[in-house]
């Protein structure tokens, strides 16, 4: 709240100077107050016009808050988008594990077959065809993992709209006991999942740490034991 002038406190003070030497009259006490009502008055309108602007703002950052909120939709987020993209992500995993299985399955009955066999060349062409039609998982998939992305970049775009019209900020210290535990397991063992391209820790720095840690032999000596 901005401050308030206190001019009126000296017109007071001096009325209490000037009768403090005498008697003081009835009608002195009553002069007072009429001095304190009246240099008061502008006190209490300043304070009022600032606490109404106070609140005003108050007011105008809620309503700007609720409108923000329902931008952000939060119940299509919860109850469409969201689930869609874990159903997505399910199928995705079930497409990618049958297709796993087939062609695994596929390559073991090639390997273990015998070649001397008259039908081993039928059986070897009906294996593959098997296998060119698990492959082509990966065009649905392809159009799976899009949706998936398409509901992240709304995601994004709502949340980042919203944080940028409330000026909010990270905060510290906002973490479950749960999310502790796993923020310090992953941390402790190094769990950072597998890397993009030019991130993480490249075969050279694996190289050049057998190279230089003691009691280890190069890196030319561990591959010369695979030849």
């Amino acid at each position: 709240m901005k401050s308030v002038s206190t001019d009126h406190l000296d017109r007071i003070v001096d009325f209490v100077k000037t009768k403090r030497e005498g008697d003081v009259s009835l009608a002195d006490v009553v002069g007072l107050a009429e001095v304190t009502v009246e240099s008061l008055s502008t006190f209490f309108r300043a304070i009022d016009n600032s606490v109404y602007r106070e609140l005003a703002d108050i007011a105008s950052f809620i309503t700007n808050m609720k409108e923000e909120i329902g931008r952000l939709q939060p119940n299509d987020l919860k109850q469409t988008r969201i689930p869609a993209a874990g159903q997505e992500l399910d199928a995705i995993v079930k497409a990618t594990e049958k297709a796993t299985d087939t062609i695994m399955g596929a390559a073991e009955e090639v390997m273990a077959g015998d070649a001397a066999d008259p039908a081993y060349k039928a059986m070897v062409d009906e294996r593959m065809m098997l296998i060119f039609e698990a492959c082509s998982f990966q065009d649905i998939t392809g159009q799976r993992v899009a949706k998936v992305i398409e509901t992240l970049k709304h995601i994004e775009s709502r949340v980042s709209r919203f944080a940028a019209a409330i000026h909010a900020a990270d905060a510290d210290g906002y973490m479950t006991e749960d999310e502790q535990r796993a923020a310090e397991r992953k941390r402790r063992n190094i769990l950072h999942g597998p890397q993009l391209d030019g991130d993480g820790v490249g075969q050279s720095d694996v190289d050049a740490m057998f190279d230089k840690a003691p009691g280890i032999s190069p890196q030319d000596d561990i591959d010369a034991l695979f030849k």
